[in-house]
């Protein structure tokens, strides 16, 4: 097991600090990645926005994540 995984419960496992945020901005790009592949690029665009303000100073390595992404579904929106 890693050093940033505790295992709550047998088959159950958490992530701490900084690995926690990665892992959720990963399934975040996702997830907005599909919302744009629907249609909805403007919508992810706004939610990719508001997670970038909310990271820019905490956490700048997702922040550029969340900041790239944005960039590539701008092109996308009407």
């Amino acid at each position: 097991m890693g050093a940033d995984r505790i295992e709550a419960e047998p088959g159950i496992a958490t992530f701490s600090g900084g690995h926690t945020v990665s892992v959720l901005t990963d399934i975040l790009v996702t997830s907005l990645e599909a919302l744009a592949k629907a249609g909805h690029a403007d919508a992810a665009c706004r939610q990719a926005g508001k997670a970038c303000a909310a990271l820019r100073a905490s956490n700048l390595a997702q922040w550029r994540k969340l900041n790239a992404l944005l960039h590539r579904l701008s092109r996308q929106a009407p």
